[in-house]
């Protein structure tokens, strides 16, 4: 019996609950903070108020939280993404093939 079989570790991000919306835009986007623009924009279209929770830039593999993923050396799962769907992510916005993602929380009051 293998460690893997006995501790069901995951392969891949449960996005059970979370809703993807993947954007090419046409002409490619300069740098991370027109990503974030963009992908805010969308944020506030399809949930209202919202939280980013967590983002990674591929151009400087970058992420937010900073360091989440230096837990996660080893694992399928980026920090990031754990983060972020661990603390209740509702929406994930993939910008150009995951060059820029960002997971946001909507805000109830």
């Amino acid at each position: 019996m293998t460690i893997e079989s006995k501790f069901n570790l995951p392969q891949a991000p449960d996005y059970s609950g979370v809703t993807i919306v993947e954007l090419s835009p046409d002409p490619v986007l300069d740098d991370c903070l027109q990503a974030m623009a963009l992908a805010n924009e969308q944020a506030e279209k399809l949930s209202g108020e919202h939280m980013l929770l967590a983002w990674y830039d591929r151009d400087r593999d970058f992420e937010s939280p900073q360091h989440a993923s230096e837990c996660h050396v080893n694992s399928a799962i980026p920090g990031y993404i754990d983060y972020a769907l661990y603390h209740g992510a509702t929406l994930k916005i993939d910008i150009e093939q995951g060059r820029f993602m960002f997971f946001y929380l909507p805000i109830d009051f």
